[in-house]
This record gives C-alpha cells, structure tokens and sequence, in this order.
C-alpha cells in the first residue's frame, strides 16, 4: 500500500527556478526542442500557427472546465469520440487572451469554420471531433516526457529528489493526469508566445528564429559547456561557427523560402541574428536587446518554473512509495 504523500515532499517553485538558473545548460536542449518542434507541427497542420492556436484556445476551454470541477480526465478518454460546445464565442476574450488583432480572430475563426473544424450555432460554437485528433499532442508529451525526465536526473544529482523518475513512469503518469496537466503546458504556452508577440509580433518569425537558436544549442563545443543561465545565455550570441542558410529553414519549418527571407531579414535589422558573407545565418543577440532578452529569459523560465511545479509534483505524488 502506497504511504500518504506528505506536503513536505512537494518541491519548492522558487527551488525549481533557481535550479533551472544554475543548471540551464543540461535543460535548455530539451526546453528549446521542445518549443520549436511545438511551434513547426503548428504551422504544419494550417500554414498558419495563429489559427492552430486559437483552435487550441477552444480545446482548452474543456481543460478549464475540468480544472474548475476538480476532475481529472486521462488522455485516451479526453480524446475518445467526442466534440466540444462552447456556450458562447467572445472575440475580444480571444483577441485579449492571445494578443492576436480581433479582425484576425475573426477572420480566422471564419477559415475555420469554413474548412468544418468548428462549426458556429448563434453564439455557441462546437468544435468538431477531427479538430481533437488534428490537435493530438503525441510528440509533444513525448518531448515534454524526455524534459521531466532530464529535469528529475537534475533533482536527484542536486539532492533535491531521492530518486530519478523513468521516461514511462512519467509518460504514464501524464496520460493519467492528461486534463491536469496539459491545463498546465498550455498555460505556460500561451504565457510563452504572447510575450513573443509583443517583441516580434508573429508566431512564425519565433519558430524560424527557434530554428537557428537549436543550431547554437546542437554545437558540439557549446553543448559541452557547464553553464548557468545568464552565463549561458550570453556566450550562446555567435557560438554556433557553422550557421543555417534560408532554404534549410524553409525546410525545416515548412514556411515559403520568401517569407523566410522576409522574417529573417526582419530578425538582423532587429538584432536577433547574423548573416555572414556565405548567407550563413546564427544567433547573434546584442546590446540593448540582451539585456532585454535576459530579462525576458528570466520571465520564461519562471513560468517554466511553475509548470514543471505543479507536474513535476502531481508525478511525485501518483509514484509515490
């Protein structure tokens, strides 16, 4: 018979961000990986990441439900046969909610219907069973899995946890609790993208930019390195000597080559990233902009914080011995 779990086991918010500071180097592949293949598998199904996210913002509405009820429902039943209804539509909650313009809500919300993944009734809105399995998180719980799983190797060499979680028990332990936590990961995305907005203003310059911050994280001499999060963050700036060109990143991302060349040149102008003579292109964040990159790095991690808290402790609590 498993022990009661006592609140003193519950491991501390602020000792998780100030683990992540201290040991971002180990986290920050996973954490980044994560993201941009989120971001890339979001323009992939629509051509268009503000459209996948707004479908997504409906689907939560059901997590926000069961949030609100005190219940928990595992992954195969929250996608087992089913549509969602929405007593009422509000535009301007979507537009505030996501920081997206309201006439592109509507316009998109428009497309949506338009193309049968929602389906509008007066103010109601119903969205259809296929938007469920168009929206299906399979690789991201994978990835969100291998980032616990690091997370809980961090714990136990920092002496905070007493034991290393394994990827199934994890993987188990987040289909279980789906509806909890996945409440969780969405809000931390759109915590995470709606302070990008604000800085780049569209979803898809972030995922080409994601593109070329992987290629730094993948440098073979920079991976190596031991380094805290500021620490990491400023030696990252001209670290990758190898760079990607425009039409690798229309590749990975999907995005046009054009619009690639469009976002890219606007990501140089604004001091996010450098082109040499050969095209090359590589993260070079400078001046002014590191340093508000740094504090926005710290904002993100602090919400990173709080989701991996509330997880990292539901896990805790359903393995416990």
């Amino acid at each position: 018979m498993k022990k009661i779990p006592s609140i003193s086991n519950e491991i501390n918010e602020d000792i998780i961000f100030k683990i992540i500071s201290k040991n971002f180097s180990k986290i920050a592949p996973y954490w980044f990986e994560l993201l941009s293949s989120w971001l890339i598998r979001s323009y992939t199904v629509f051509q268009d990441i503000d459209k996948y996210i707004i479908l997504v913002y409906l689907i939560n509405k059901d997590l926000i439900f069961y949030r609100k009820n005190g219940l928990i429902v595992d992954y195969d039943t929250f996608y087992n046969d089913k549509s969602i209804e929405i007593p009422k539509i509000n535009i301007t909650d979507i537009s505030t909610d996501l920081k997206i313009p309201k006439e592109s809500v509507r316009r998109k919300l428009q497309e949506l219907e338009e193309a049968k993944v929602i389906r509008k009734n007066g103010k109601k809105i119903f969205v259809d069973r296929s938007a469920y399995i168009t929206a299906k998180p399979e690789q991201t719980l994978k990835e969100l899995t291998t980032l616990l799983s690091k997370f809980s190797e961090i714990l136990k060499d920092e002496k905070i946890n007493n034991r290393v979680f394994t990827a199934d028990e994890i993987i188990v332990s987040l289909k279980n609790n789906f509806s909890f936590c996945w409440y969780q990961f969405y809000k931390l995305l759109f915590i995470f993208t709606n302070r990008w907005r604000i800085v780049i203003a569209d979803l898809e310059t972030l995922a080409i930019g994601s593109v070329v911050l992987l290629n730094t994280v993948g440098n073979k001499t920079f991976k190596a390195k031991d380094l805290n999060m500021n620490h990491w963050t400023k030696l990252a700036q001209g670290a990758d000597d190898v760079g990607v060109n425009t039409m690798s990143l229309s590749d990975i991302t999907g995005i046009p080559r054009p619009t690639v060349v469009r976002k890219v040149k606007r990501l140089i102008e604004t001091d996010f990233l450098h082109i040499n003579e050969k095209k090359l292109i590589t993260l070079n964040i400078k001046g002014s902009r590191l340093k508000k990159q740094i504090k926005m790095q710290n904002q993100n991690m602090k919400s990173l914080s709080n989701m991996l808290h509330r997880i990292f402790n539901q896990i805790k609590v359903i393995n416990s011995d």
